[in-house]
């Protein structure tokens, strides 16, 4: 009888021990919602003692779906803008504390004429933030890339890219757009029109992706409204257009012409559990 008894209680032992680990890995649960027919909002339930989110970056230009594939990741989804013609970032990329992508050794960027006069603005544009204390507490936060970190935490991974949507739409400010004699004289991003989007929110330390396909497509001033429907604190766009693609177990959005997977250099992907500290 007593033997038995031992066993119940290395049973439930070991049946908590797993209840626990299992609660401790599934921290960053996360459901994709169909805002409306085109639309999709993956909410991300994340936790203050695990990071869960964490950038990625190609050598080369890739799709999504090889990343998710190779990975093992629970989704991913594109992130930051570079240059197609010689595959380098311009969106600066942390990960582990470590500068892993810099768009200042990108000479397409620092050395266009064109560009020059505005480069402190691209250079310090919006980017996406993944803090910690020293008690390994996990914070989110969006800013611009000069902005000072939030007191008592530091940087482990960031990915830039922008603009900053909401509570303020950034356009001219992250230079989206050029105004000259109160008049709009040019666009990146073709922020004004309407195209496939990828933006990220965040609202309660939870983190929200919106994903706006080629069957919705939305300027960034729409893009923003959307955020502030979802009652987003902080919200910005990734690269969007023919770049937007997201992938998991369930879904595969693609914004490219003929429905093709565009290759791009960096992605936000949910780790696996196997990834988890």
């Amino acid at each position: 009888m007593k033997f038995l008894f031992k066993l119940v209680l290395i049973f439930t032992y070991i049946l908590f021990s797993i209840n626990t680990v299992e609660a401790k890995v599934s921290c960053c649960s996360y459901k994709v919602i169909k805002d409306s027919d085109g639309v999709y909002v993956v909410e991300v339930k994340t936790s203050k003692t695990n990071d869960c989110l964490v950038p990625y970056v190609v050598k080369d230009l890739e799709t999504n779906e090889t990343v998710y594939e190779n990975t093992g990741a629970k989704f991913s989804v594109n992130a930051g803008f570079f240059d197609p013609k010689n595959q380098k970032t311009i969106s600066y990329i942390t990960i582990d504390k470590e500068l892993v992508a810099n768009p200042e050794e990108n000479e397409n960027l620092m050395e266009n004429q064109v560009l020059r006069p505005y480069l402190d603005k691209i250079l310090n544009r919006s980017e996406f933030r993944v803090l910690e204390n020293e008690n390994g507490e996990i914070l989110y936060d969006i800013a611009a890339h000069k902005d000072a970190v939030i007191e008592g935490y530091e940087i482990k991974h960031s990915i830039q890219s922008g603009p900053m949507l909401f509570p303020e739409l950034k356009l001219e400010e992250e230079f989206f757009i050029l105004v000259k004699d109160e008049k709009i004289v040019s666009e990146s991003a073709s922020s004004l029109h309407k195209y496939a989007r990828t933006a990220i929110g965040i609202k309660e330390n939870n983190v929200y992706l919106f994903i706006i396909t080629t069957e919705a497509p939305m300027t960034l001033e729409e893009v923003s409204n959307l955020a502030r429907k979802w009652g987003m604190e902080k919200a910005m766009a990734f690269d969007g257009g023919g770049s937007t693609s997201y992938k998991d177990n369930k879904y595969e959005i693609v914004s490219e012409k003929d429905n093709q997977a565009r290759k791009v250099k960096s992605f936000l992907l949910l780790k696996p559990f196997y990834l988890f500290k």
